[in-house]
Protein backbone atom coordinates (compact mmCIF):
# COMPACT_ATOMS: atom_id res chain seq x y z
CA UNK A 1 0.00 0.00 0.00
CA UNK A 2 1.08 3.75 -0.74
CA UNK A 3 2.40 5.88 2.25
CA UNK A 4 -0.20 8.27 3.50
CA UNK A 5 0.67 12.00 1.90
CA UNK A 6 2.56 14.21 4.12
CA UNK A 7 0.22 16.94 2.98
CA UNK A 8 -2.80 15.75 4.80
CA UNK A 9 -1.12 15.51 8.08
CA UNK A 10 -1.97 18.22 10.37
CA UNK A 11 0.24 20.46 12.45
CA UNK A 12 1.97 24.13 11.81
CA UNK A 13 4.60 24.06 8.81
CA UNK A 14 8.39 25.01 10.56
CA UNK A 15 11.26 26.02 9.07
CA UNK A 16 13.84 23.01 8.88
CA UNK A 17 16.08 22.40 11.89
CA UNK A 18 13.03 24.45 14.14
CA UNK A 19 11.47 21.25 15.35
CA UNK A 20 14.95 20.05 16.41
CA UNK A 21 15.87 22.76 18.07
CA UNK A 22 12.51 23.08 19.85
CA UNK A 23 11.43 26.78 18.96
CA UNK A 24 8.29 27.97 18.67
CA UNK A 25 7.16 30.29 16.33
CA UNK A 26 4.50 31.65 18.42
CA UNK A 27 5.18 35.18 19.10
CA UNK A 28 4.69 34.57 23.10
CA UNK A 29 6.74 31.97 23.32
CA UNK A 30 9.59 33.23 21.36
CA UNK A 31 9.58 36.15 23.59
CA UNK A 32 8.30 38.89 21.00
CA UNK A 33 5.63 41.32 21.82
CA UNK A 34 2.74 40.70 19.40
CA UNK A 35 2.02 44.47 18.88
CA UNK A 36 5.85 44.54 17.71
CA UNK A 37 5.76 43.28 14.78
CA UNK A 38 2.32 45.27 14.01
CA UNK A 39 3.80 48.71 14.51
CA UNK A 40 7.45 48.22 13.39
CA UNK A 41 9.02 50.66 15.78
CA UNK A 42 13.12 49.72 16.22
CA UNK A 43 12.08 51.51 19.39
CA UNK A 44 9.47 49.42 20.34
CA UNK A 45 10.41 47.24 23.71
CA UNK A 46 10.03 43.00 23.43
CA UNK A 47 8.38 43.32 26.60
CA UNK A 48 5.18 45.63 25.28
CA UNK A 49 2.66 45.45 22.88
CA UNK A 50 2.44 48.97 21.56
CA UNK A 51 4.10 52.24 21.65
CA UNK A 52 1.27 53.84 23.80
CA UNK A 53 1.74 51.07 25.90
CA UNK A 54 5.43 51.62 26.36
CA UNK A 55 4.84 55.32 26.96
CA UNK A 56 2.09 54.89 29.55
CA UNK A 57 4.35 52.41 31.59
CA UNK A 58 7.19 54.53 31.38
CA UNK A 59 5.05 57.70 32.99
CA UNK A 60 3.76 55.57 35.48
CA UNK A 61 7.05 54.81 36.53
CA UNK A 62 7.96 58.57 36.83
CA UNK A 63 5.01 59.38 38.49
CA UNK A 64 5.78 56.64 41.28
CA UNK A 65 9.48 57.97 41.39
CA UNK A 66 8.43 61.08 41.91
CA UNK A 67 5.70 60.07 44.95
CA UNK A 68 8.83 58.38 46.58
CA UNK A 69 10.33 62.27 45.97
CA UNK A 70 7.29 63.89 47.18
CA UNK A 71 7.64 61.81 50.83
CA UNK A 72 11.28 62.60 50.89
CA UNK A 73 10.79 66.60 50.44
CA UNK A 74 7.45 66.63 52.89
CA UNK A 75 9.30 65.40 56.07
CA UNK A 76 11.73 68.52 55.22
CA UNK A 77 9.07 70.73 55.30
CA UNK A 78 7.01 69.04 58.61
CA UNK A 79 10.46 69.87 59.74
CA UNK A 80 10.53 73.16 59.18
CA UNK A 81 6.72 73.88 59.86
CA UNK A 82 7.32 72.77 63.47
CA UNK A 83 10.32 74.79 64.13
CA UNK A 84 8.40 77.97 62.24
CA UNK A 85 5.85 77.31 64.80
CA UNK A 86 8.37 76.75 67.85
CA UNK A 87 10.67 80.13 66.48
CA UNK A 88 8.64 82.45 64.91
CA UNK A 89 10.77 85.35 65.66
CA UNK A 90 14.49 83.76 64.95
CA UNK A 91 12.43 82.27 61.74
CA UNK A 92 12.00 85.66 60.35
CA UNK A 93 14.92 86.79 61.50
CA UNK A 94 16.99 84.56 59.46
CA UNK A 95 14.72 85.20 56.66
CA UNK A 96 15.63 88.83 56.47
CA UNK A 97 18.94 87.95 55.98
CA UNK A 98 18.24 85.97 52.58
CA UNK A 99 17.69 88.31 49.50
CA UNK A 100 14.54 88.60 47.98
CA UNK A 101 15.20 90.04 44.70
CA UNK A 102 17.65 86.80 43.61
CA UNK A 103 15.04 84.42 44.85
CA UNK A 104 12.24 86.09 42.86
CA UNK A 105 14.45 86.41 39.62
CA UNK A 106 15.06 82.31 40.23
CA UNK A 107 12.05 81.92 40.84
CA UNK A 108 10.76 83.43 37.47
CA UNK A 109 13.70 81.69 35.58
CA UNK A 110 12.46 78.27 36.96
CA UNK A 111 9.03 79.21 35.19
CA UNK A 112 10.65 79.89 32.06
CA UNK A 113 12.43 76.95 32.07
CA UNK A 114 8.92 75.08 32.30
CA UNK A 115 7.65 77.05 29.86
CA UNK A 116 10.63 75.99 27.64
CA UNK A 117 10.52 72.37 28.47
CA UNK A 118 6.67 72.01 27.51
CA UNK A 119 7.91 73.28 24.09
CA UNK A 120 10.29 70.58 23.55
CA UNK A 121 7.94 67.77 24.36
CA UNK A 122 5.53 69.87 22.08
CA UNK A 123 8.21 69.93 19.49
CA UNK A 124 9.27 66.25 19.99
CA UNK A 125 5.42 65.38 19.44
CA UNK A 126 5.26 67.19 16.21
CA UNK A 127 8.84 66.17 14.91
CA UNK A 128 10.47 69.38 14.80
CA UNK A 129 14.12 68.70 15.47
CA UNK A 130 15.11 72.12 15.62
CA UNK A 131 12.29 72.97 18.16
CA UNK A 132 13.55 70.10 20.92
CA UNK A 133 17.18 71.50 19.93
CA UNK A 134 16.50 75.14 20.58
CA UNK A 135 14.26 74.83 23.85
CA UNK A 136 16.08 72.03 25.01
CA UNK A 137 19.54 74.46 25.00
CA UNK A 138 17.20 77.23 26.48
CA UNK A 139 16.07 74.95 29.28
CA UNK A 140 19.21 73.63 30.12
CA UNK A 141 20.35 77.19 30.15
CA UNK A 142 17.72 78.61 32.32
CA UNK A 143 19.10 75.88 34.48
CA UNK A 144 22.50 76.88 34.43
CA UNK A 145 21.51 80.32 35.44
CA UNK A 146 19.63 79.36 38.72
CA UNK A 147 22.60 77.50 39.83
CA UNK A 148 24.90 80.43 38.84
CA UNK A 149 22.24 82.35 41.04
CA UNK A 150 22.35 80.25 43.65
CA UNK A 151 26.22 80.41 43.86
CA UNK A 152 26.53 83.74 44.47
CA UNK A 153 23.85 83.51 47.26
CA UNK A 154 25.68 81.31 48.73
CA UNK A 155 28.37 83.16 48.59
CA UNK A 156 27.05 85.69 50.39
CA UNK A 157 26.12 83.87 53.03
CA UNK A 158 30.15 82.25 53.76
CA UNK A 159 31.08 85.93 53.57
CA UNK A 160 29.25 86.88 56.66
CA UNK A 161 29.22 83.13 58.70
CA UNK A 162 25.93 82.37 58.09
CA UNK A 163 26.44 78.69 57.27
CA UNK A 164 26.57 75.55 59.45
CA UNK A 165 29.62 74.37 60.37
CA UNK A 166 32.92 75.17 62.41
CA UNK A 167 32.65 79.29 60.49
CA UNK A 168 29.17 79.61 61.69
CA UNK A 169 28.68 83.09 63.35
CA UNK A 170 28.81 82.62 67.25
CA UNK A 171 26.94 85.26 68.39
CA UNK A 172 23.63 84.43 65.94
CA UNK A 173 21.12 82.72 68.31
CA UNK A 174 20.65 79.20 68.09
CA UNK A 175 17.03 78.90 66.83
CA UNK A 176 18.52 81.57 63.73
CA UNK A 177 21.19 78.88 63.22
CA UNK A 178 18.84 75.66 62.71
CA UNK A 179 16.37 78.00 60.08
CA UNK A 180 19.65 78.30 58.34
CA UNK A 181 20.72 74.81 58.89
CA UNK A 182 17.58 73.70 57.26
CA UNK A 183 17.80 76.74 54.71
CA UNK A 184 20.97 74.59 53.19
CA UNK A 185 19.80 71.52 53.79
CA UNK A 186 16.61 72.28 51.58
CA UNK A 187 17.96 74.24 48.58
CA UNK A 188 21.10 72.43 48.61
CA UNK A 189 18.64 69.17 47.89
CA UNK A 190 16.66 71.61 45.35
CA UNK A 191 20.24 72.60 43.75
CA UNK A 192 21.52 68.58 43.74
CA UNK A 193 18.16 67.53 41.75
CA UNK A 194 18.56 70.57 39.41
CA UNK A 195 22.32 69.55 38.59
CA UNK A 196 20.41 66.13 37.62
CA UNK A 197 17.69 67.27 35.76
CA UNK A 198 20.60 69.35 33.57
CA UNK A 199 22.39 66.21 33.54
CA UNK A 200 19.43 64.40 32.27
CA UNK A 201 18.22 67.37 29.95
CA UNK A 202 22.01 67.19 27.92
CA UNK A 203 21.17 63.28 27.31
CA UNK A 204 17.97 64.58 25.33
CA UNK A 205 19.61 67.33 23.57
CA UNK A 206 21.71 64.89 21.91
CA UNK A 207 19.88 62.32 21.59
CA UNK A 208 17.49 64.77 19.60
CA UNK A 209 20.38 65.81 18.06
CA UNK A 210 20.61 62.88 16.70
CA UNK A 211 16.78 62.55 15.89
CA UNK A 212 15.80 59.94 17.45
CA UNK A 213 12.55 61.45 18.73
CA UNK A 214 9.50 61.91 16.79
CA UNK A 215 5.86 61.84 16.83
CA UNK A 216 5.84 57.80 17.46
CA UNK A 217 8.47 58.26 20.35
CA UNK A 218 8.93 61.01 22.43
CA UNK A 219 8.44 59.05 25.04
CA UNK A 220 12.30 59.88 27.49
CA UNK A 221 11.69 63.76 26.49
CA UNK A 222 8.23 63.39 28.02
CA UNK A 223 9.33 61.53 31.30
CA UNK A 224 12.53 63.95 32.03
CA UNK A 225 9.90 67.17 31.08
CA UNK A 226 7.77 65.58 34.61
CA UNK A 227 10.84 65.16 36.70
CA UNK A 228 12.02 69.17 35.36
CA UNK A 229 8.14 70.05 36.25
CA UNK A 230 8.81 68.57 39.72
CA UNK A 231 11.89 70.44 40.72
CA UNK A 232 10.46 73.45 39.36
CA UNK A 233 7.34 72.83 41.63
CA UNK A 234 9.67 72.47 44.67
CA UNK A 235 11.55 75.65 44.47
CA UNK A 236 7.75 77.50 44.02
CA UNK A 237 7.05 76.39 47.66
CA UNK A 238 10.82 77.34 49.13
CA UNK A 239 10.60 80.76 48.03
CA UNK A 240 8.05 81.83 49.93
CA UNK A 241 8.39 79.68 53.05
CA UNK A 242 12.48 81.18 53.18
CA UNK A 243 12.46 84.14 51.27
CA UNK A 244 8.70 85.93 51.72
CA UNK A 245 9.25 84.97 55.70
CA UNK A 246 10.45 87.92 56.97
CA UNK A 247 8.43 90.30 54.95
CA UNK A 248 5.12 87.95 56.29
CA UNK A 249 6.06 88.10 59.93
CA UNK A 250 8.00 91.26 60.16
CA UNK A 251 11.34 92.45 60.49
Amino acid sequence: MAEPSTSLRPGPSTSPGAADAGQSTHPALSGVAPGHGVEGHPRLQHHFHSMDQQLEASTLGMWVFLVTEVMFFGGLFMAYLLYRYWYPEAWAAGSNHLDVVLGGINTAVLICSSLTMVLAVRSAQVGSRVGQIVNLILTIGFGTTFLVIKYFEYAEKFEHHLVPGANFDPTLPRPEQLFFSLYFIMTGIHAAHMVVGIGIMLVMLVWAWRGRFGPSYYGPVEVSGLYWHFVDIVWIFLFPLLYLLGAHLGH
